[in-house]
This record gives C-alpha cells, structure tokens and sequence, in this order.
C-alpha cells in the first residue's frame, strides 16, 4: 500500500517512517519532486491537518494524509499555538521560536505546555481523523541535540529529559505525533 504524506520535513518524514510497518511505503512530497506551496492557512491545528491533507487529496487523487502540530503553553493563552512552525517569523527558525518563547515565559511560574497533533488521512474517498498529545513543561534553557522544533525546550511529564536528549525511538513511544500516528496506524490494519 502507497501512502502519501502530506510534508518536505525531513526529521518529520524519518520520525514517521520509523514507525511505518513494513506493508506500507510512505512516500513524501520529497519523493514525489512535488514543490508546490500547500495552504496552511485555517485558525486550528486540526482545520490546518484537514486543509493540507484535503489540497494535496485533490491535486494528487491518491490515499495522503497530514498532519499539523502545535505547542500550547497555558501560560501565553495558547501561543504559540497553530502558529508554532513561524512564531518568531516566517522563517521558520527552530531556535527563534525557542528564544522567543523563552524570553516570553521569563516571568511566569506556569510553565506547563502540551504539544498536540492532528492528523487528517484521505484513503478510499473519506477523510478520518487522529489526535496525539503530550504533557509537559518548557524548562529555562536547551537541553540536548536530537529532535527538531521545541525538542530541546520541552520535558514529557514524567520524565526528566527534553525531547531533545531522547533517542528517536524513546520520543516516538510517547510522542504526541507518535500517539496520532498509532491511531491511524490501528485503523489502517483493521
């Protein structure tokens, strides 16, 4: 089974090709050589999930899925939120976005934050929906260099290492793209 997923992130694409069984080829926009801007323009995590999966549905007529992510810190009413990829600007730097999210955060006492995924899977003309979320807190500095995005800012509850000092099999256990991914994976085998 081919299924295409609806993203250029290279530490995306591995993180999810790690956790793909062995009957479904994951094609990414990558290996397809498809270039073309995907819209990521609705006020939710899930509405940006269903957009994307939904434009590349349309352009590609094939079985793709999407996915959207977001950190939410309580603290700063849900930044960065759906704008969590360019939340020091379009750009899209990793550690702009953690800076600025750490200077924003240097007075408060309340430095819980989850991360939330959704995914949205167009397959056989209807379009399903999944949802991963984590738990944690945003520490004072960068810790670690695995991961990508707010890995380094970020310790799962429980745990008392960022995501960015976990190897990648340890944060796909109890990632929230990892929790969305095992949900559609158990669909996907029914």
């Amino acid at each position: 089974m081919k299924l295409v997923f609806a993203s250029h992130n290279a530490h995306k694409v591995a993180e999810i090709k790690a956790m793909m069984p062995a009957h479904i080829e994951l094609l990414s926009l990558t290996d397809l050589g498809y270039h073309e801007e995907i819209p990521e323009t609705a006020a939710t995590i899930e509405g940006n999930a269903i957009l994307k999966a939904t434009f590349l549905r349309d352009e590609l007529n094939c079985a793709v899925f999407a996915d959207d992510t977001g950190l939410i810190v309580p603290a700063l009413n849900g930044e960065p939120g759906v704008f969590s990829a360019r939340y020091a600007g379009p750009q899209k730097d990793a550690n702009d976005n953690m800076d600025l999210l750490l200077e924003k955060l240097t007075d408060k006492t309340d430095r819980s934050a989850y991360f939330q995924t959704v995914i949205a899977l167009w397959i056989n003309g209807e379009m399903h929906q999944f949802e991963g979320r984590v738990n944690g807190e945003i520490i004072q500095e960068k810790r670690g260099v695995d991961g990508f995005g707010y890995d380094p800012i970020f310790i799962p509850e429980n745990k008392g290492r960022t995501f960015a000092e976990m190897n990648a099999q340890e944060k796909n256990a109890l990632s929230h793209r990892g929790r969305a991914l095992e949900k559609m994976l158990t669909f996907l085998n029914q």
